[in-house]
């Protein structure tokens, strides 16, 4: 659903990259998010943001869950464009030149109550690199 979804999404916005690499991504995050994460509550819910850059065109990709660190976090940023065997998860984000980050989610008192996980997606990459 989140590919139906952000595919129209990007559509109508016409975002100027490529539609198809930014719908991957997404959607991987948000699978990343539901088998890694925790769900927040109430709802059993994982939060799905996207927005343009408007510096650079770039799109941003953010989903939030309620489990706050992300283990291996390491290892899926350094990872190579280079498929090596069958393409998982947040390799994606590597082979189409994105920026993976993180960082804690708090509440308005402050408290820690989950994490943001960020994929940047250059508007310009069209895979001929």
């Amino acid at each position: 659903m989140t590919r139906i979804h952000l595919r129209a999404w990007l559509t109508v916005m016409r975002w100027i990259g490529n539609v198809d690499q930014a719908t991957r991504v997404a959607s991987h995050l948000v699978e990343n998010a539901v088998r890694h994460g925790t769900p927040l509550q109430p709802g059993n819910l994982v939060f799905l943001r996207v927005f343009g850059l408007s510096d650079s065109n770039d799109l941003a990709i953010e989903v939030e869950d309620a489990l706050p660190d992300f283990p291996g976090f390491e290892e899926a940023q350094n990872q190579s464009g280079e498929a090596r065997g069958k393409p998982t998860g947040l390799w994606w984000v590597a082979h189409y030149r994105g920026r993976l980050s993180w960082d804690v989610t708090k509440n308005n008192d402050g408290r820690v109550v989950g994490k943001t996980v960020q994929a940047i997606i250059p508007a310009t990459w069209d895979g001929s690199e």
